[in-house]
């Protein structure tokens, strides 16, 4: 009895081990090799396949689980990764490859959704439109084939415009009439009909990175319209006529890390006065300008929406004295604008009837300033504080008033101090200032610090004298941002006033 079961466990070892021995020769020489993966999933499953086999002989009476013996379930679909030199594209820009990337947008947006964003808009689960690091000619503006669309990435490349690229279009173009323009030759008809969207917004979560975008002075490089979540991030956009970057509705696009101009250039070309076209137009809210370079073109950035937020900015493209702007805020009445931690290099900010306006922790240099301009005489709710200025000492004032259209009438809680200032004339809504002498009457006139002519709103005064009698005094006069203290007698003294230009509501 004991010799038969020992027979028996002989005859299963032998067979487990040429079993065993079968699997190793096939895996080194077998016409299918595996070699460089024998810890991979095959080998695994093979030592399965083995530990099986013998548990059959060992416990017979136990069925194997199926889920033990289960074959590896291969993936329902592969990578959601999209290389766009797999559709035909040129990496090294001699031929069109428009078509071909195109191709490949088109395939990532037909890929399985992972749920719903906002209503109305398809989840692509973070599927990527791969550049493969070339230098792709384009000849139209690359847009997807329809809307509702979102949480995909196009990343990793260059694209430049052809020289029959149209003078108003954009490299990259994400608007609602997407579909219309991408029907020649890529099936964008028949993936537009099958992505219909019911959202209110064209895109949600739609990711444009690492890219260098060459407009060949052929229009623009980046549109974004009425779109949700948009991030720009790790961009180089150059030789654009129109707009390097415009945002037109929508909420929230995040622009950073980027670097825009429409000359290559590092400051003081011979050409700046031709400079032209805007880095960067925010038409919409809530958007966010970090960590951004702008080293060319007339306007820095153009602000035209409520509730934007610049920040960690370089502007040195047109200087101010060849009539560029750094910032432009072009929203008269609803300005709601935070600029801070930013960098005006020889040109500076433009503010049009400014409501809740914030400007501190940015430098100004090269006699870079402030302009409040007025069109219907606002100016509300501004605070302009904790800055520095540095100039040549050619008389600059800081803060600028222009009132060619109308003067500044409704003037409300505006704040204007603590700057530090040099080479340039320091421009405040605070002011102190001392007069001494012997007389009874003393004059300080603020009009050289104060921003608003003939303004004032709160003094206050302090009178030190060395006379032997101390006389009375008052408050005599206040117009003309001049002050006059009055005393009832001649006296040798000092006179040391402070003033505001704070109106509350």
């Amino acid at each position: 009895m004991e010799e038969a079961k020992m027979a028996r466990k002989a005859l299963i070892w032998s067979m487990v081990m040429g079993l065993a021995l079968s699997f190793i020769a096939n895996h080194v020489y077998g016409e299918h090799s595996l070699v460089g993966q024998f810890s991979g999933s095959h080998y695994h499953d093979q030592i399965r396949k083995m530990q099986a086999f013998k548990d059959s002989f060992t416990q017979p009476s136990i069925a194997p689980s199926p889920s033990y013996t289960q074959q590896p379930q291969q993936a329902a679909f592969s990578a959601r990764v999209y290389h766009v030199t797999s559709y035909g594209a040129d990496p090294t820009g001699r031929r069109d490859s428009t078509e071909a990337v195109l191709r490949a947008i088109s395939d990532a947006v037909q890929g399985s959704s992972e749920g719903l964003l906002m209503e109305g808009i398809k989840n692509l689960g973070g599927a990527q439109v791969n550049l493969d690091g070339g230098n792709y000619l384009i000849s139209r503006p690359l847009r997807l084939p329809a809307t509702g669309l979102g949480n995909l990435m196009i990343h990793g490349g260059t694209l430049r415009a052809s020289d029959d690229f149209a003078t108003d279009g954009y490299l990259i173009d994400l608007s609602a009439s997407s579909t219309s323009n991408n029907n020649e030759g890529n099936g964008g008809s028949s993936v537009g009909a099958q992505l219909s969207s019911s959202s209110s917004y064209n895109y949600e979560y739609i990711t444009l990175k690492d890219l260098m975008l060459d407009s060949n002075y052929k229009g623009g490089g980046i549109a974004v319209r009425n779109s949700l979540r948009t991030s720009i991030d790790n961009c180089y956009i150059a030789h654009f006529t129109s707009n390097g970057i415009l945002v037109q509705g929508g909420h929230e696009t995040y622009i950073r890390n980027s670097f825009l101009g429409q000359h290559i250039t590092a400051g003081g070309d011979h050409g700046e006065k031709m400079f032209s076209g805007t880095a960067i137009s925010l038409m919409g809210n809530d958007n966010a300008v970090t960590d951004v370079v702008i080293f060319s073109a007339a306007i820095g950035i153009l602000v035209s929406g409520q509730a934007n937020i610049i920040s960690g900015v370089h502007c040195y493209n047109k200087a101010t004295g060849f009539g560029g702007t750094g910032i432009y805020l072009q929203l008269p009445g609803l300005t709601q604008t935070r600029i801070v931690n930013s960098y005006l290099d020889y040109t500076g900010i433009v503010a049009e009837d400014p409501v809740q306006l914030h400007i501190s922790n940015t430098f100004f240099l090269g006699d870079a300033y402030i302009v409040l301009k007025s069109i219907n005489g606002v100016a509300n709710g501004i605070n302009i504080v904790d800055n520095m200025f540095c100039g040549s000492d050619k008389g600059v004032d800081t803060v600028q008033l222009d009132q060619s259209k109308r003067p500044f009438k409704d003037i409300k809680q505006v704040v204007i101090d603590r700057n530090n200032v040099k080479g340039m004339n320091i421009k405040a809504t605070v002011a102190r200032g001392s007069v001494n002498g012997v007389g009874n009457s003393w004059v300080v006139d603020f009009n050289r610090v104060l921003v608003f002519p003939n303004l004032i709103s709160h003094v206050q005064y302090s009178l030190s004298s060395t006379s032997s009698q101390f006389p009375n005094h008052a408050l005599r006069n206040v117009s003309n941002n001049r002050v006059q203290i009055q005393t009832s007698l001649n006296v040798s003294a000092s006179v040391f006033v402070t003033v505001d230009q704070w109106v509350a509501n």
